[in-house]
């Protein structure tokens, strides 16, 4: 059996928010294996686990470019990452960045290897996008990665950026200001496919576990409760119905439109004679995370913040613990 260790109870309350000894139990339930100790959260804590999952925990810029010329129609989308946000908006890192957008538009690299080696100068580094990259390292003293990008050629984009962090790209064809509409769209409710039957099986199987084991949860519940469980053909139509809705809620025809809820982005882009063909959404550091807090040290401090208010009886006179720098109303020790 494997041994759960603090850190990966850690890494997991990092991941969902939920209770330090609930997500022992799930790791323990769950052999080891994060992925499932996850799903074992959503079933006991629904919505409330995987709120954190969600939090983006990296720095960096998303950054775009469209080149259109007599030779060329070409869009991309690139991400590139920073250890703070403060580095974020240095000028030389974002200039830095833009260049990055400007090379795969023009040149279409293979990969982000391939684009390191393009021909590029700024600062006084050079004469490679990789050579700058690790002077404006050695200039700034914090490191940077190109992470990833998309190009689109011979098609009409559009593209959106809410601030730096949130980066979309829409291959349309039909009226602009529709499309732009559409990357907005994306870029607030975040759809993962143009359409149901795009959604990756690995999300729709997650989701259909999910909802399996929330049924043969409330059935023994029921059981305990001495009520009727609900028939098989109810439970079947309930998972069915669970993830009909998910499938609804993450394609982006199906969704509702952000600028008018009366109608799907799908009725709205046919009444503006207009045609989606693909879209791509970058998160600034989706599915990267930063080092987190040492598991180890927080348990301890809330020991040592237990052990000072019992020793004194009474909360400190500060507004805040010397040892956890927290208000006494949300200690985690506090009876």
């Amino acid at each position: 059996m494997t041994a759960i260790t603090a850190s990966m109870v850690g890494e997991l309350r990092a991941k969902t928010d939920a209770p330090m000894m609930e997500c022992k139990k799930a790791l323990t339930e769950a052999g080891g294996d994060m992925e499932r100790a996850e799903e074992l959260l959503r079933v006991k804590l629904g919505s409330k686990a995987g709120k954190a999952a969600s939090r983006i925990t990296a720095e960096g810029v998303i950054v775009s470019a469209v080149v259109e010329n007599s030779e060329m129609k070409a869009g991309a989308l690139v991400e590139v990452n920073c250890e703070t946000d403060f580095t974020s908006k240095n000028d030389m890192f974002l200039a830095m960045a833009n260049a990055c957008a400007k090379l795969v538009a023009e040149k279409n690299p293979a990969d982000v290897a391939a684009l390191s080696t393009l021909p590029y100068t700024q600062d006084g580094y050079g004469p490679t996008l990789e050579d700058v990259r690790k002077g404006l390292i050695g200039t700034i003293g914090e490191n940077m990665s190109i992470r990833r990008f998309k190009r689109y050629e011979g098609s009409t984009l559009a593209s959106y950026l809410h601030g730096t962090r949130i980066g979309v790209m829409v291959e349309f064809a039909g009226d602009e200001i529709a499309a732009k509409d559409v990357a907005m769209h994306v870029a607030a409710m975040k759809p993962v496919a143009l359409q149901a039957s795009d959604v990756p099986a690995k999300l729709i199987e997650t989701e259909r576990s999910v909802a399996t084991q929330k049924a043969a949860e409330d059935a023994e519940k029921a059981k305990a409760e001495g009520k009727m469980p609900q028939s098989p053909e109810i439970v079947t139509k309930r998972i069915e119905g669970s993830v009909a809705k998910f499938l609804k809620e993450v394609s982006l025809f199906n969704q509702a439109f952000v600028k008018n809820d009366k109608q799907t982005v799908e009725q709205m882009l046919k009444e503006k004679a207009t045609v989606v063909k693909g879209f791509t959404l970058y998160v600034v550091g989706e599915g990267i995370e930063k080092k987190v807090d040492d598991f180890a040290a927080e348990v301890a401090a809330q020991v040592a913040a237990a052990n000072f208010c019992l020793m004194i009886r009474r909360p400190p006179k500060s507004t805040s613990c010397p040892l956890t720098s927290a208000s006494c109303s949300s200690c985690p020790a506090r009876p």
